[in-house]
């Protein structure tokens, strides 16, 4: 069991219920907190009270996609360092470049493995 995953605060920010469950589920098993949000406005009022060490973040959600609420987060000073993994379910280049733009450190393409969750992660909180 890698302690690097206990008690890590992880937010989870998809529209879609099946995957905040899949990730939940995957992360709270290596013994991260889950926080999620179903867009990018819940997301940001959870993220000031939470203070999440890493965040993925669905590119295509109502309201507030994924670019929009990665820029929002990356031009906060208290969150500009926060890591920010971006999912979809393509995977597109023009995404990655977007993404990459707006500030995002990594990508995912959806549905993400458990070691494509748990990399990320690990690639990310380790200094």
């Amino acid at each position: 069991m890698d302690d690097l995953y206990q008690g890590l605060k992880v937010m989870v920010i998809d529209d879609s219920k099946t995957i905040r469950r899949t990730a939940e589920t995957l992360l709270k098993k290596v013994g991260c907190d889950v926080i999620t949000a179903s867009d990018g406005f819940e997301a940001l009022s959870k993220i000031a009270d939470t203070q999440p060490d890493i965040i993925f973040v669905d590119i295509m959600m109502p309201r507030l996609d994924g670019y929009q609420t990665t820029a929002l987060i990356k031009n906060n000073k208290v969150f500009k360092t926060t890591p920010v993994v971006m999912l979809s379910s393509k995977d597109g280049l023009f995404d990655r470049a977007r993404g990459r733009i707006v500030g995002s450190e990594q990508y995912l393409t959806k549905p993400f493995t458990k070691e494509e969750l748990l990399g990320a992660i690990k690639d990310l909180v380790n200094e």
